[in-house]
C-alpha cells in the first residue's frame, strides 16, 4: 500500500500584517500598497494548498516557512510578488510553500468599502502528525488519537 503524502499536516494562520513593500524589497515600485486596510482579506480556499517534500515527511521534519505575498485587488496572489521572509531551514519546505502560494485565494482587503492590495506575512507550519510537538505549539495540542489538520485521516 503506497503512503499517503498529506496535503499539509498544518494550520496556516493569516497574518495579515498589511503593510506596504519597502523600497528595497520592491525597487520597481511595482507591488505598492497603502496603509493598513480596515478590512483585512480573508481565505478562500477550503483545503490547503501546500504539499509536505515527501523526503522530509518520511523522516517527520516539522518547521515553519514565513512568506511575504502580494494579494491584488482582484484576492489574487501576485506569484512573482512572493518571496520567502523566514526560512524553515529546508529549502525543500521553502520552495513548497512558495509552490503553493500561488493556488491561495482571498476575498480581497478593503478600504472604506474599496478592494485594496495589501502585503501580508502568511506563515505555513508543517507539522507531521506522529511527531512530536515544536515548542511554542499551543495552537496546534491536539488530544491524543485526535488526527491533525490536513492528515488525510
Amino acid at each position: 500500500m503506497p503512503m499517503k503524502i498529506p496535503t499539509l499536516m498544518a494550520i496556516v494562520v493569516l497574518s495579515a500584517a498589511a503593510v506596504g513593500c519597502r523600497n528595497d524589497d520592491n525597487p520597481e515600485g511595482k507591488f505598492e500598497v497603502g496603509p493598513r486596510p480596515d478590512v483585512l482579506p480573508v481565505m478562500l480556499n477550503k483545503e490547503l494548498p501546500f504539499r509536505y517534500p515527501p523526503s522530509l515527511y518520511s523522516r517527520k521534519v516539522q518547521a515553519n516557512v514565513t512568506l511575504r505575498v502580494f494579494i491584488d485587488q482582484e484576492g489574487q496572489i501576485v506569484s512573482e510578488s512572493t518571496h520567502v521572509a523566514e526560512t524553515s531551514g529546508y529549502a525543500p519546505m521553502d520552495s513548497a510553500a512558495v509552490k503553493g502560494s500561488t493556488e491561495l485565494r482571498f476575498i480581497p482587503a478593503k478600504t472604506r468599502g474599496q478592494a485594496v492590495p495589501v502585503s501580508i506575512l502568511f506563515p505555513v507550519y508543517f507539522r507531521h502528525p506522529e511527531a512530536s510537538p515544536l515548542p511554542g505549539d499551543t495552537i496546534l495540542n491536539r488530544k491524543a488519537g485526535t488526527p491533525a489538520a490536513g492528515s488525510g485521516q
